[in-house]
C-alpha cells in the first residue's frame, strides 16, 4: 500500500503565503500524477492543481498566477506554494496520488488525510 502524510497548514492572514508538502511511502511503488484538491465549508472537493510523472502541470482558474504545484520524485513529495491567499481560498486541502504498486500489480489511487488552511484576518 501507499501512504500519503500531508504537512503546512495552518491561520494565514489575506495576502499571505503558505507550502504544503505530501509525501508518499510505502514498499514497491510508482507515482503517475500527483495533485491537490481542496474542500470548503459547504462546497464539493474540487481539483487545485495537478503535475504528472513527467512535470506537466495544471491549475483551476482561481489560482491561477498565485499557486504553484511541485514535485521531488527522489523523495515522492509533492509542494503547493500558496501565494497571495484569499479568504476564499479556506478550505481543507488533500493530495492526491495516482500510481502502481508491485509484487502483486495494482493500480493505487490515494488519498491523504487533509490538511486544513485558513485565510483570514
Amino acid at each position: 500500500q501507499v501512504q500519503l502524510v500531508e504537512s503546512g497548514g495552518g491561520l494565514v492572514q489575506p495576502g499571505g503565503s503558505l507550502k504544503l508538502s505530501c509525501v508518499a511511502s510505502g514498499r514497491s511503488f510508482s507515482i503517475n500524477s500527483m495533485s491537490w484538491h481542496r474542500q470548503g465549508p459547504g462546497n464539493e472537493r474540487e481539483l487545485v492543481a495537478r503535475i504528472s510523472s513527467s512535470g506537466t502541470t495544471n491549475y483551476t482558474d482561481s489560482v491561477k498566477g498565485r499557486f504553484t504545484i511541485s514535485r521531488d520524485n527522489g523523495k515522492n513529495t509533492v509542494y503547493l506554494q500558496m501565494n497571495s491567499l484569499k479568504p476564499e481560498d479556506t478550505a481543507a486541502y488533500y493530495c492526491n496520488v495516482i500510481g502502481a504498486i508491485f509484487f502483486p500489480f495494482k493500480l493505487v489511487n490515494v488519498w491523504g488525510q487533509g490538511t486544513l488552511v485558513t485565510v483570514s484576518s
